[in-house]
This record gives C-alpha cells, structure tokens and sequence, in this order.
C-alpha cells in the first residue's frame, strides 16, 4: 500500500491577500487557482519552491463559524513545518521581506530552527533538519 497527503487546507481570509504573501514573501509557487462555480469559491494550492510533496490549499472560510479560525487553526502551536536546504539564505531573505520571526533562530537536536508567523498569526517552524534526521531520509 502507497498513500501520501496531498494537500493541507489553511484557512485564510481572502485569496488575494494569502496568495500575495506565500507567493511574494516566501517564495512559494502558485499550483492551481481554479474558480469552482457550484461552490461559488475557488480552488487555490501553493507549494514551496522545488517540492514535491505536501501543498498548501488556501481555503477561504466561507462560514461565520470559520472566521475565527483564521491564524488560529492549532490554538498558538506551531503549525506547519518549511524545512529548506539553506536554514540562512532562506532566514535572511524572509527578514528582509518582513516576516516577523516570534523565535530566533537555533540549533537543535534535529537541526536549526527558528518561528514565524504567516499574515495571518499561524505558526510556522523555517527548518533545515540535520542530514541523518529521519525526515531528511525520506524526502532527501
């Protein structure tokens, strides 16, 4: 048996915005933006450059009782995981281009680490996981 998860719906507030900040602050590639008109919403999926793994599907909450969900989907913990190949170019560029980091940066058992946020106030860990982490092994 072969399964994998294809996608991780976050909930945002507009597709607009959401698309302006994952594609133009961390550089992530645009998959799909797909208008599905029986729903009346779309269908939009980004990915960090060079996966191909897990995407992102940016879900627009269409509900009041999503609302406030919003930048809250785990209750304050970490939520997504962005490991990279190169823990300070990728560090440096997103300081440059503004996003707040609410943890420095640090080495780690299972290598350097630091916390951000997204535009929203999720949690995200910029990672680069050491070479013999088991992660590393799987997608390396």
């Amino acid at each position: 048996m072969k399964q994998s998860i294809v996608h991780v719906a976050l909930v945002v507030r507009d597709y607009d915005e959401a698309l302006d900040f994952y594609l133009n602050k961390l550089n992530f590639v645009l998959v799909e933006d797909s208008y599905q008109p029986e729903q009346d919403k779309r269908w939009v999926v980004v990915s960090p450059p060079g996966s191909t793994g897990t995407t992102l599907l940016l879900a627009r909450a269409s509900k009041p009782e999503q609302e406030p969900y919003i930048g809250n989907q785990t209750g304050g913990r970490v939520f997504l995981f962005l490991n990279t190949d190169d823990f300070w170019r990728d560090y440096k560029e997103m300081v440059k281009k503004g996003i707040k980091f609410v943890r420095e940066p640090k080495q780690a058992d299972y290598g350097m680490v630091a916390v951000f946020e997204d535009l929203y106030g999720n949690l995200w860990d910029l990672l680069e996981l050491q070479e013999d982490h088991p992660i590393s092994r799987r997608i390396g």
